[in-house]
């Protein structure tokens, strides 16, 4: 009686001939731990690329990116300064300025510039280790970060000059500051999406949120609108911000119709939407 092969170990298979196929290779933590390194140094190298590529080869440099907001809160505050006595809001003209067109800025500058990523990175993206989401993510950090240097930079010079002894609630501050960022984040990923989709969708939101800069509570307080202005522009989320922003430079103003949970749930639907169809279509959009 013929004897019967050795039984296989655990997780062993066996060909049709019979000859044995080693076990399934299953993902280790340090494989994970590598991939994640692999994704950080793309993140930074891509970082790296658009520092040099931005603000390297301009002269000035980082310069720019101060001189542009610092001129436009100067002309704002000289403008307005010529029209009315004082501002809605204490005495300085550049302070109250200053705490609206900030973190307006600070959107303006990173959602466009998540909007943008897949083009920009576009010659990289050919490369298995790139990908999309490496490419929206050093966008988004390195213009967050350069927005909130120039942010803190402007702020401090302008307490200074005006010799206010402004007491800062730095909560408000910060928690504005994040909002903006999160709503850049969502509304810059999906408009990623679309402007790679539809080439004329950048024409198109670019004429649509041309009002934002005079409906976003820049020049005026939410509170002295009329009962209409209030109902339409509480769905603004950037009033909700800006106001948000105020309330930490003036210990007085309550700005009561601000709702964090609105900005937040808002930002975090047009985030979810923007990761799903930029999972599904960013091969169309790199093929195209």
């Amino acid at each position: 009686m013929a004897s019967l092969p050795p039984a296989a170990p655990s997780g062993v298979q066996h060909t049709a001939s019979g000859s044995a196929l080693p076990p399934a290779q299953t993902p280790t933590r340090a494989g994970s731990k590598r991939r994640r390194f692999a994704s950080l140094r793309t993140v930074v190298a891509l970082i790296l690329r658009e520092m040099s590529t931005r603000y390297g080869r301009t002269p000035g440099g980082y310069i720019w990116a101060v001189l542009e907001p610092l001129a436009a809160i100067l002309f704002l505050s000289l403008g307005f300064s010529l029209i009315i006595r004082t501002p809605s809001l204490g005495t300085s003209f550049l302070l109250f300025y200053a705490t609206g067109y900030l973190p307006f800025d600070l959107y303006m500058q990173v959602s466009n510039a998540c909007a943008r990523a897949l083009g920009f990175s576009k010659p990289l993206l050919k490369y298995p280790a790139v990908t999309w989401l490496d490419a929206i993510l050093a966008r988004f950090i390195l213009n967050s970060l350069t927005n909130i240097f120039v942010m803190l930079l402007l702020l401090t010079g302008i307490l200074m000059v005006i010799d206010s002894r402004t007491v800062l609630d730095m909560p408000p501050v910060i928690e504005a500051v994040a909002l903006s960022m999160l709503l850049a984040l969502g509304v810059g990923t999906l408009n990623c999406v679309l402007m790679g989709l539809y080439p004329l969708w950048s024409v198109t939101w670019g004429i649509l949120t041309r009002p934002l800069f005079l409906a976003s509570g820049i020049f005026f307080l939410y509170d002295d609108l009329p009962p209409l202005g209030q109902d339409i522009l509480w769905y603004n989320p950037l009033m909700h911000i800006t106001g948000l922003m105020r309330t930490g430079f003036y210990p007085s103003y309550t700005a009561a119709y601000v709702n964090i949970t609105y900005v937040t749930l808002v930002s975090l639907v047009l985030l979810f939407l923007g990761l799903v169809l930029m999972g599904r279509y960013h091969r169309d959009i790199l093929n195209r």
